[in-house]
C-alpha cells in the first residue's frame, strides 16, 4: 500500500516522497492523492482540492490545498461552467504571491520555494486544466464535475425551495442564491443572489455577473414563472409561496437544470409522493394452486401502500391539481390521470369479477404487461405513474419462493455414493416446489453444474410420494447412456425403463406398446425425441412429470417432435437446457409453450407483444423478463458464490500449419472458385461461395475429408500432426 509525503524538490517541482505501509504518519497523503501527484503535479493539486480536510492533516497539506482552491475560485468566477473555452487564469500579483509565500508552513524542501516557483506552479496548473478540457472535448462544468464534483456548484445560481410550516396560507419559501466560494472543510457557502450585484459591481466584473445570471435568462425562455420573477426583480428576494407556486418550480426542474441552474428541493420530493391506484392480486389464500387457479382482484387508491379512506379520496379528487396536504405530508395530485387510471382498472375489475382472474393473466399484470398480452396501453403514462400492480400476501409468498429459491424450506435428499452440493439441494427443492404447484420449471444451469443429478434428486423425493404416476424423460439418443450410468450410480432404488432400440429389443418395445399399463411398474420412462414420434401411445398416458433434456430441441414450434412433446399429458413439466434463448425470442416462446402453455400467449400475439417492446423508446424488455424469470433457474460456473472449488477455465491456443498437400489443394480450390464466380451471378454466386467455404474448412481439417477418399493419413494434415504432439 503506497503513501507519500508532500515535498518541494530542488527543481521547484511539487511532488511526493513515496513510502510503503506507514499509515500512521500524520503528513501521509491518501493513496488516491499520492497516485495523482505521481501522475502529474497539477493533477495532484486538483485531487488535493477535491479532498475533505481531516483532523490529522499537516499544515503543509492544508496550505497547498488552499493554493489549489484559490485557483479553482478564480476559474469559477471568470467563466460560466458551460463555456466551451475560457481565458488564461492569471497568477496572483507579486505582492499577493509574496504574502502567500510567507504563509508557507515548515515542510520538506520548503527552502526551494520562491515567488517564481509559486507563479510557475500556478501557470502549470492553469495549462494542465486547459489541456485536459481540450483533450476530453468537454466544457468547464463537466471538467469540474469529473475532477472536483463539489466545485461544480461554485459560481452557479441555485434555486432553493423549502417548507414554511409556520404559515398555512404560504407554506413554502423560495430563495435564489449563488455560491461564490468554497468554505472550510469543503462546504459550499450559499449567499442571496442580490449580494452578487454588489460583489460584481464595477466595469471589470460585468462579464462575471453576466455569466452568473445567464442561466436565469435562459430558464426564463422556457419557464414563464421565472420570467415574471426576473422582470419584477423579485428573484433577488426571499419569497413566500403557495402550494401551486411551489408546484410550478417542482415541475420545471428539468428545464431549470438544462439551463445550467442548480435546484435544491425538500427531500420528500425525491420519493414523488402521490396517491396511486393499487391493484392487489391473489390476496386470499386458495386451497390449491396451479395454472388453472383463479385469483382475487381488488382495486383501491393508496398512499405508500396504505389504502385511503373514502373521505380522503373525495378530498383529493375535489382539490386543485398540484400539491395537496394529506396525512401530514405534501403529495402530488393530478386528478385527471388518477381518475383515468382508476376508471381503467375498475373496468378490468368488473370484467373479472364474475369468474375471477386467471393465473396467467395475473402473472402478466404483475410483470407490467397487459393481461391479454396485447401491445395496447403497455406503457401508458397514467398506468405507470398513477397506478401499480402488486401481489397479495398469499401470492407474494409463493412468488418470493419462486424468485428466491434459497428461501424454500429444504427437504433432505439422499443419493447413493454422493452428497448434493448446497446449490444443487436448492435446485432440487426449487424444482419440487414448482412441480408440486403444477407449474413448469426450466433448469438452465451451466453445463457441469449437475442438472442431471438435481433431477434424479427430485425423482427420489417423488418416489416417496404415494400414488405417484411414473415420469417420462425425453432426451437425445446420445445422452441415454449417460443418464443410465448416473441413475445406476446415484439412485439404484429408482426403477427406470429405457424405451429405445439401443436398450430394448423391438419385441419388448412392441409388448409394452400393446400393454401400456406395464409402465406403472416403473418410476421413470426414458425415451428419445425420435421414439416419441414412433410410439404415439406415450402421448395417451398420464405422467407425474414430463422432463425434457436438451430442451432446445423443441425451439422450432412447427417441427413434428415439438408438437409431439407438447401433447404429452402430465401434472408438471421440466425443461433442462443451458440456452433458453439460442438465436431469437421465438425460441423462448416455444419453450414456454411447453412449460406454461398460454403464459406468453399465441405465437402471433407474442410477436406483437415483442414488437411493442422493441418500438418503445428505451426498448424496455422488463415485462418479458419479469414474466418468465420465476420459472427459470440459471446458475453459472463462474459464480464463486455457487461453486468455488472449480479451477478457472484455461485456454491455450495451439496454431496448426497446413501441410504441402493441404496448401496445394487449398490453392487449387481458390482458383476454381475464382473461375466459377466469373460465370455466375445473383443467388447462384452466393451459393457457390457458401459451398466453397465449407470445402476450405474440410481441407484445413484433412484433405481426405474434402476428397472423400477415406485415406486420412495423419501426416497429410497439420491438425492431425498438432493433435498428435499435444497428446
Amino acid at each position: 500500500m503506497k503513501h507519500g509525503i508532500l515535498s518541494i524538490f530542488s527543481s521547484g517541482h511539487l511532488g511526493v516522497v513515496v513510502f510503503e505501509n506507514k499509515t500512521n504518519e500524520q503528513s501521509s497523503l491518501g493513496q488516491q492523492i499520492t497516485k495523482a501527484f505521481l501522475t502529474n503535479q497539477s493533477e495532484g493539486l486538483i485531487s488535493l482540492a477535491a479532498a475533505r480536510v481531516i483532523d490529522n492533516w499537516e499544515p503543509s497539506l492544508i496550505y497547498w490545498r488552499d493554493f489549489a482552491v484559490r485557483y479553482l475560485d478564480e476559474l469559477s468566477k471568470l467563466t460560466h461552467h458551460d463555456s466551451l473555452g475560457f481565458d488564461i487564469i492569471p497568477a496572483p500579483s507579486k505582492n499577493e504571491l509574496e504574502s502567500i509565500l510567507l504563509d508557507l508552513p515548515p515542510m520538506q524542501g520548503m527552502e526551494y520555494c520562491t515567488i517564481d516557483i509559486l507563479e510557475k506552479i500556478w501557470k502549470e496548473l492553469d495549462l494542465w486544466v486547459h489541456e485536459e478540457v481540450e483533450r476530453l472535448k468537454i466544457v468547464i462544468g463537466e471538467f469540474l464535475k469529473k475532477h472536483v464534483p463539489i466545485w461544480h456548484q461554485i459560481g452557479r445560481v441555485c434555486f432553493h425551495l423549502a417548507e414554511n410550516k409556520n404559515n398555512s396560507e404560504y407554506p413554502f419559501a423560495f430563495l435564489a442564491t449563488y455560491a461564490p466560494r468554497l468554505g472550510k472543510n469543503s462546504r459550499v457557502q450559499y449567499q442571496p443572489l442580490r449580494e452578487a450585484l454588489q460583489e460584481y459591481a464595477g466595469e471589470q466584473n460585468k462579464k462575471a455577473l453576466f455569466q452568473l445570471l445567464k442561466p436565469i435568462h435562459e430558464a426564463s425562455n422556457s419557464c414563464a414563472w421565472v420570467k415574471r420573477l426576473l422582470d419584477s426583480g423579485d428573484i433577488y428576494y426571499p419569497l413566500a409561496w403557495t402550494p401551486q407556486e411551489a408546484y410550478k418550480l417542482l415541475k420545471s426542474v428539468p428545464q431549470l437544470e438544462d439551463s445550467g441552474l442548480l435546484v435544491r428541493l425538500p427531500d420528500w420530493w425525491k420519493k414523488r409522493p402521490r396517491p396511486k391506484v393499487q391493484v392487489l392480486i391473489g390476496n386470499k389464500k386458495r386451497k390449491s394452486f396451479g395454472v388453472d387457479t383463479l385469483l382475487d382482484f381488488k382495486v383501491d387508491v393508496a398512499l405508500f401502500g396504505e389504502n385511503l379512506t373514502k373521505e380522503e379520496l373525495d378530498y383529493i379528487l375535489s382539490s386543485e391539481n398540484g400539491l395537496v396536504s394529506l396525512r401530514g405530508q405534501w403529495v402530488e395530485v393530478d386528478r385527471k390521470r388518477l381518475e383515468q387510471a382508476l376508471t381503467q382498472w375498475k373496468v378490468v375489475q368488473d370484467e373479472v369479477e364474475e369468474g375471477g382472474l386467471s393465473f396467467v393473466e395475473g402473472m402478466r399484470l404483475l410483470s407490467g404487461a397487459d393481461r391479454n398480452l396485447s401491445a395496447q396501453d403497455v406503457f401508458d403514462d397514467s398506468e405507470k405513474n398513477w397506478s401499480y400492480v402488486d401481489a397479495g400476501n398469499w401470492l407474494k409468498e409463493i412468488l418470493s419462493n419462486l424468485r428466491q429459491p434459497s428461501s424454500i424450506c429444504a427437504k433432505r435428499v439422499k443419493l447413493s455414493n454422493a452428497t448434493l452440493r448446497p446449490y444443487q439441494t436448492i435446485g432440487v427443492n426449487w424444482l419440487h416446489f414448482l412441480t408440486q404447484l403444477g407449474l413448469g420449471a426450466c433448469l438452465a444451469d451451466d453445463m457441469g453444474l449437475g442438472k442431471t443429478i438435481q433431477v434424479i434428486g427430485l425423482l427420489l423425493l417423488l418416489k416417496n410420494k404415494q400414488k405417484a404416476q411414473p415420469s417420462i424423460l425425453v432426451l437425445p439418443a446420445s445422452l441415454l447412456s449417460n443418464w443410465k450410468s448416473e441413475l445406476e450410480r446415484f439412485a439404484p432404488s429408482l426403477k427406470p425403463l429405457y424405451l429405445h432400440a439401443a436398450e430394448m429389443t423391438k419385441g419388448d418395445i412392441d409388448k409394452i406398446s400393446k400393454n401400456p399399463k406395464k409402465i406403472q411398474e416403473f418410476d421413470l420412462v426414458l425415451t428419445t425425441y425420435g421414439m416419441l414420434l414412433r410410439q404415439p401411445w406415450l402421448q395417451e398416458q398420464s405422467w407425474e412429470l414430463i422432463i425434457l433434456d436438451e430442451a432446445q430441441a423443441i425451439k422450432n414450434p412447427t417441427a413434428r417432435q415439438t408438437k409431439a412433446v407438447k401433447t404429452l399429458n402430465g401434472k408438471a413439466r421440466i425443461a433442462l437446457t443451458g440456452t433458453p434463448v439460442e438465436n431469437r425470442l421465438g425460441d423462448l416462446w416455444s419453450l414456454f409453450d411447453f412449460l406454461c402453455p398460454g403464459l406468453l400467449g399465441s405465437a402471433s400475439r407474442f410477436k406483437g407483444f415483442i414488437k411493442s417492446l422493441e418500438q418503445n423508446e428505451h426498448a424496455q424488455f422488463t415485462p418479458l423478463r419479469k414474466l418468465v424469470q420465476p420459472y427459470i433457474l440459471r446458475r453459472l460456473k463462474t459464480d464463486k458464490s455457487i461453486i468455488n472449488d472449480l479451477p478457472d477455465k484455461t485456454e491455450v491456443i495451439r496454431w496448426c500449419g497446413l501441410t504441402k498437400e493441404q496448401a496445394k489443394l487449398y490453392s487449387q480450390s481458390v482458383k476454381q472458385l475464382s473461375f466459377a464466380l466469373a460465370k455466375e451471378s445473383g443467388m447462384k454466386r452466393r451459393g457457390l461461395v457458401l459451398s466453397y467455404l465449407m470445402r476450405f474448412k474440410q481441407i484445413c481439417n484433412h484433405p481426405s475429408q474434402a476428397l472423400g477418399d477415406g485415406e486420412y493419413d495423419y501426416a497429410k494434415s497439420g491438425k492431425f500432426l498438432r493433435l498428435r504432439e499435444i497428446c
